[in-house]
């Protein structure tokens, strides 16, 4: 019988709650047992209250249990959003019956039910995000509070937009709750993965090449925007990398790279590598589906898979987390997504954005430095 192993990727319940504690205003409720309560607890650093289902509720039912704690809450003056895990949904309660006292928002999303996308989705869907024709500028999208990057994502974008003279809207999922439904009409992304579908999509902002393109299209929308100073900082910065990268060049070899993320960063790893390192991409092990078909690029959520490939390709570099940095010490490593864990983290980093992309080079070289020495 196959070793059964816990996934890379967090469950669907995970993204519902890193969506829903992303929002000023809003207090979640993990509806299960202490263990789904206590992971996205720590993992998105975020308060959360919780049912603790027992033995007996499960016996019994939950309804009580989760009376009580809507009862203490009650008065708090913030919505209050539930969000279901595997328990309850396989018991076959009706939560929502359960509810029907409580002006409260129900997300049905064990993890069961998907990967931390799904539940992000479903969780935004549940929150009925809305545009506002009277909304100004536009929004910023992508924002997930599983991501270790997210707030430094949002420092970033909303820099360059304000280079160019564009106001932000509402940041999809950091913000009041009161902006959910007074969203601007066009969103630009910092990742992805966690698109939130509202609005018209302008682009991402990850590597230089998308930016100038976002910002090439935000100019055609919004006369008043001047892109100029976003052109010129990334062309000044760009000759800033090409330089760094030259020097390493001239003592290393370009590094043999495998790469471990969400798709949307993996790619930017991958580009951005080839493109100032002439890095040979081995294998990108995306912990999503990707975006496109590739015999270089799989979808990766065990860590069996992740041992195999590492002891395949024997790399002088691994892009990822904790998980792949434990199988082999040898190679240079830069974290990319969590866990990353064995160092002290406390200014807002960012992947997006030109900071980004000088952060994500800076961060590569050093590493391969290091193990070259």
């Amino acid at each position: 019988m196959p070793e059964c192993e816990n996934p890379l990727w967090p469950c669907a319940m995970t993204g519902a709650a890193a969506c829903l504690a992303g929002f000023e205003g809003v207090t979640v409720v993990i509806h299960g047992s202490s263990g789904c309560y206590y992971y996205p607890a720590t993992l998105l650093h975020a308060p959360l209250q919780g049912t603790f289902l027992l033995e007996n509720d499960v016996i019994f039912g939950s309804e009580q249990r989760l009376h009580e704690v809507l009862d203490g809450l009650s008065g708090c003056g913030k919505k209050i959003a539930v969000v279901m895990t595997c328990v309850p949904a396989i018991l076959g309660e009706d939560i929502r019956s359960m509810l029907r006292d409580y002006d409260v928002v129900l997300v049905d999303s064990p993890g069961f039910s998907g990967d931390v996308e799904v539940g992000y989705k479903k969780a935004l869907s549940a929150l009925v995000p809305a545009i506002d024709a009277e909304t100004p500028g536009i929004n910023i999208d992508g924002v997930c509070l599983f991501d270790p990057f997210s707030t430094g994502n949002v420092r970033e974008t909303i820099r360059l937009l304000g280079n160019a003279s564009v106001p932000v809207g509402t940041i999809f999922c950091s913000d009041h709750l009161g902006k959910v439904r007074h969203a601007a009409a066009y969103t630009v992304g910092t990742n992805r993965d966690f698109s939130s579908g509202v609005g018209e999509w302008v682009g991402g902002t990850l590597g230089f090449e998308e930016i100038k393109a976002t910002m090439t299209k935000v100019s055609s929308i919004f006369p008043y925007a001047d892109p100029d100073p976003v052109f010129k900082e990334i062309e000044r910065e760009d000759e800033r990398i090409v330089r760094a990268c030259d020097k390493f060049l001239r003592r290393f070899d370009p590094p043999q790279t495998l790469i471990f993320a969400g798709f949307s960063y993996a790619t930017f790893a991958a580009y951005t590598l080839k493109h100032y390192l002439d890095a040979e991409v081995l294998y990108i092990g995306s912990r999503n589906e990707p975006g496109a078909a590739s015999p270089k690029a799989g979808c990766v959520q065990g860590f069996s898979r992740v041992k195999d490939l590492i002891r395949h390709y024997n790399p002088d570099l691994v892009i990822g987390s904790s998980f792949e940095q434990s199988v082999d010490p040898k190679p240079a490593f830069v974290g990319l997504t969590p866990p990353v864990r064995g160092i002290v983290k406390l200014a807002p980093h960012p992947v997006t954005g030109i900071s980004g992309s000088l952060s994500f080079i800076e961060n590569v070289l050093n590493a391969c430095m290091d193990r070259g020495k």
